[in-house]
């Protein structure tokens, strides 16, 4: 057979996932480089609008001062007359006006007539005549100069009288110059007004692109548009990717490494030990399983295994072995089952048959009756315990915890207990009671705790022919636990069965065994039932001498102190002397056999076939008295009935009759709100016991 090698498959799983990344990483790297470049595009688009817009707002001021000044005409009497007290009195006044750092004059013939200076412009007369002919065309503009002291920006307008204020009706009078020096004052003004940082740059100067600075070229011409300096406009780009992108080449480092630690330790932890595994399985070679032993992690565990190997053979012979006991064990109990149903119907199928066709006497036909009646109780046990065993292996029994009071129910268990000792028997029943009393009523499952009582003792009557059966109990409270034990002074159990009583498939086989009978699964439903109660059971036992069963569960006081009584829901008065009693029962031989046990008695009997009838009948007929309802029914079952007839008719006694006999169908009956029930097969002492009673 050729081997297919698993390493190759892993290797391209390491492989191809990793270019799945490393083409998700370029994508992202790709997209983050270029939406940087965008928000960078955009910035740059908004800063230059934004310092344009600024700059003309900043001149808007000053070119709206020396249009109004130049549409004046005392202003054009001032060219020719050249009246200097005028101008100082008028014009001169306006430097601060003007925010300028000189103001300049000239006639119609482009001769300087006079100026206004500050300290920070010396030069006399520095405005060219083409700056004069450009604005013979604009009437109104704005320029730069190269003067000794530096850049200047000179706004200009022609001169022109009040009645020309579009300088376009007459001819220009004059010319009218504000000059502001573009120095440390002005640009730092300009950095208040547009929030940058900005320098004067030389005309060829090329400005670098920066990651993290947007910046705006705002040029700087003279009259003809000859570029004599820039104005360069610089603000920090406030959205950084620089980071993001160091993370990413971060995480491809890491991720390279990563991925080379990752095929170093798969060839390590994973290839290398598989090698040892295949050689260690095909020649049990001794290196390989030596070197696999000091891998690390599971493969260590599985050089283990095969050093192991041998002990491993033996542990599954033995298992093996095991195994068939429990399959002879259950074989065994599966005989055994049969013959313990078989004899109580071989019984009562053969009285039966006698009663039917033997002319009997009267005494006879009621032993035959008896001995019919009593095997089939004893079947009805047998499938009570085998129903209540497969719950329990099927995990479907839980515990329902209520308050009781242990002694009163300690002393009713005693009471009923003693009265089913058959008198033919010497055996004395003794209940010792805890010398500390419980100081509170405690919370447990009464029915369970009732149940395993009920089982040992019955058992330590069954199987003691005279003597005495002890049952005792104790409150511990410093160890939170009640003991229990039950002692007799019957037959005892051989120290070998001991670790097998509360087996589910052993019962001990013996004489006394064999003439008791029964499947022997009351001590395996006990010992289930107290650890459900969360305790422990024990036994000590010595054959000839006897047998003692300990049992402890936990012990836990109620939170309430004294005892609630239950209130008892008020009965309707009985209207006629012959009881109206609705039996719910969809079975025709189970509702013969109501008729013909009650058939002697004063009661009007109404049947109903499903849940739905019995409901429609109770809600239409108010002489209803008593209900006997069956649990399982066709269209509505006994619970969906109870729950539909128990908010108009409050106070009608409701009976449950039922098939199911365990205790927590009992529980369920109870929180259903039955007032009580009774199970099949139907006893009659009971049945009249209940309508007697309700």
């Amino acid at each position: 057979m050729t081997l297919k090698k698993s390493s190759p498959k892993i290797l391209f799983l390491i492989v191809s996932s990793s270019i799945v990344f490393l083409l998700l990483y370029a994508v992202l790297f790709y997209y983050i480089n270029q939406t940087e470049k965008e928000a960078y595009r955009n910035s740059v688009e908004l800063f230059d609008g934004k310092v344009s817009q600024l700059l003309i707002l900043e001149s808007k001021p000053i070119l709206t001062a020396i249009n109004n000044d130049t549409n004046w005409d005392e202003f054009v009497n001032f060219t020719v007359t050249k009246d200097s007290v005028w101008y100082h009195e008028t014009i001169s006044n306006e430097l601060n006006i003007y925010g300028a750092d000189y103001l300049g004059v000239y006639d119609k013939r482009k001769q300087f007539i006079m100026r206004t200076p500050t300290p920070t412009i010396k030069t006399l007369d520095f405005i060219p005549k083409e700056s004069m002919f450009y604005l013979d065309k604009v009437g109104i503009g704005k320029f730069y100069l190269q003067i000794p002291e530096g850049i200047v920006e000179v706004t200009g307008a022609t001169i022109h009288a009040s009645d020309d204020p579009l300088k376009n009706k007459s001819k220009t009078s004059g010319y009218f110059f504000a000059v502001r020096l573009i120095n440390a004052k002005f640009i730092k003004n300009l950095e208040n007004i547009t929030s940058s940082r900005i320098k004067i740059i030389g005309v060829d100067e090329v400005i670098p692109e920066q990651r993290h600075v947007v910046s705006s070229v705002f040029p700087l011409k003279d009259a003809k548009g000859a570029l004599i300096g820039k104005l360069l406009f610089e603000r920090k780009f406030e959205v950084y990717f620089e980071n993001t992108i160091t993370i990413l080449y971060a995480i491809i480092v890491v991720f390279l490494i990563y991925l080379a630690v990752s095929l170093f330790y798969t060839q390590k932890l994973v290839y290398r030990p598989l090698y040892l595994v295949r050689k260690a399985l095909e020649k049990g070679s001794k290196s390989a399983i030596n070197e696999l032993k000091k891998t690390s992690g599971e493969f260590s565990y599985i050089g283990n295994l095969f050093e192991e190997n041998s002990n491993q053979k033996l542990d599954l012979i033995n298992a093996k072995i095991k195994a068939e006991e429990g399959d002879l064990l259950k074989a065994s109990f599966l005989a055994n089952l049969s013959h313990e149903i078989r004899t109580p119907m071989n019984a009562i199928n053969g009285f039966t048959e006698l009663i039917l066709n033997t002319e009997l006497s009267k005494e006879e036909s009621i032993e035959y009756l008896n001995v019919i009646q009593n095997n089939g109780k004893n079947l009805v046990s047998i499938i009570d315990d085998l129903i209540e065993m497969s719950k329990i292996d099927s995990n479907q029994i839980s515990p329902n915890f209520s308050e009781i009071n242990l002694e009163s129910c300690i002393v009713e268990l005693y009471k009923t207990v003693k009265v089913t000792i058959p008198k033919t028997k010497a055996v004395k029943f003794k209940l010792i009671k805890s010398p500390v009393a419980a100081a509170y009523n405690i919370v447990t499952d009464e029915i369970k705790l009732k149940q395993v009582i009920i089982n040992l003792l019955t058992n330590a009557i069954k199987y003691t022919d005279e003597g005495l059966v002890t049952f005792s109990y104790e409150i511990d409270e410093k160890e939170n636990l009640i003991h229990f034990t039950i002692q007799d002074t019957g037959a005892g159990i051989d120290e070998d069965h001991h670790k097998h009583v509360f087996d589910r498939f052993k019962r001990v086989e013996n004489d006394k065994s064999i003439q008791v009978g029964g499947l022997g699964l009351g001590l395996s439903i006990s010992k289930a039932y107290i650890e459900i109660l969360g305790g422990t059971i024990s036994l000590e036992s010595e054959v000839g001498v006897g047998s003692t069963f300990y049992f402890s569960i936990p012990l836990q006081y109620a939170k309430v102190e004294h005892i609630v009584v239950r209130p008892i829901r008020e009965k309707e008065i009985v209207k006629s002397e012959n009881k109206v009693i609705l039996i719910a029962e969809d079975d025709n031989i189970n509702f013969l056999l109501f008729q013909k046990m009650m058939q002697k008695m004063p009661y009007t009997i109404i049947r109903a076939h499903n849940g739905q009838e019995a409901v429609d009948i109770c809600i239409n007929n108010s002489d209803i008295d008593l209900v006997l309802m069956d649990i399982k029914m066709p269209i509505m079952n006994g619970f969906e009935a109870i729950e539909q007839i128990r908010p108009i008719r409050p106070e009608l006694s409701i009976i449950a009759q039922t098939a199911y006999s365990s205790s927590e169908d009992e529980v369920k009956i109870k929180k259903a709100g039955f007032d009580d029930y009774i199970t099949k097969p139907l006893n009659r002492e009971r049945l009249f016991e209940l309508i007697n009673k309700y």
